[in-house]
């Protein structure tokens, strides 16, 4: 029985070193090929990853300011701290729960649409024909995603971390009847700059293991229509996962 499970363990980290392995090679071809994408495709892509994603993403972040201020806002109104709602809203949105919410949003929208794409293009020996007509597969499917995708995720974080301060303000002003001046002047004093900057670093990188995640899964999708929908529901369960584990670590790399 031991030795059984000795080795279903053994056979998984050979497995996952031999997924890290893939997943590192192609994240330095991508690199490599990035002069060869097409500007065409990129802007075409960052509409479609990017601006198409922009409402979802702002409904979930403008939901989320008014939680965090409705768990907070009348605490703090009973300590007398009440002057210090919106600069702690602020902060925490702007560090990590605008970039880490996009990320998952886009996770789940646009590394799956990713995976999805590329992996019916592999079932259905797309890929092949690129091949064939000496066409490089990475420089024209997933160099152009993941300049598209780590260019536009800081966008949607600035336009996020707006819209979850509104929403935070709405909950302060008329739950726990903070006023106006009160919460805008603790932004000010408490929040900075390199907050916000720090959050569009991290979407920047968030969007980076997007990219790759879905465009791996998509090209190493099994055969048939139940292969594609393997490789789209794993590509979104690793992706959020090394979301998670990244932001650990670059919070400790910008914030401390």
């Amino acid at each position: 029985m031991l030795k059984d499970i000795c080795a279903i363990i053994g056979k998984n980290l050979i497995k996952a070193c031999m997924i890290c392995g893939q997943m590192t090679n192609l994240t330095i071809q991508t690199f490599k090929r990035l002069p060869e994408a097409n500007p065409k495709e990129v802007l075409r892509q960052m509409a479609l990853l990017g601006a198409d994603s922009l409402p979802i993403v702002m409904m979930t972040i403008l939901c989320t300011g008014m939680v965090i201020s409705v768990q907070t806002a009348k605490e703090f109104v009973r300590f007398g701290a009440g002057s210090s709602v919106g600069g702690i809203v602020a902060i925490a949105m702007a560090r990590e729960l605008v970039p880490v919410l996009t990320g998952v949003v886009v996770a789940g929208r646009i590394g799956a649409a990713i995976a999805a794409e590329i992996g019916t293009m592999k079932v259905t020996e797309q890929i092949d024909a690129l091949k064939v007509m000496a066409a490089n597969p990475i420089s024209y499917l997933v160099a152009p995603r993941f300049i598209a995708i780590v260019l536009m995720m800081p966008v949607l974080v600035v336009f996020s971390n707006i819209v979850g301060n509104i929403g935070g303000w709405i909950v302060a002003h008329y739950y726990a009847g903070i006023s106006s001046m009160s919460y805008t002047n603790s932004i000010k004093m408490l929040a900075e700059m390199y907050d916000v900057v720090g959050g569009m670093i991290k979407s920047s990188f968030f969007g980076a293991i997007i990219a790759i995640v879905g465009c791996y899964k998509g090209l190493n999708a099994p055969n048939g229509a139940e292969g594609v929908g393997l490789a789209t529901t794993a590509s979104v369960v690793l992706s959020i996962i090394l979301i998670f584990i990244a932001n650990y670590f670059l919070s400790i790399v910008i914030y401390i």
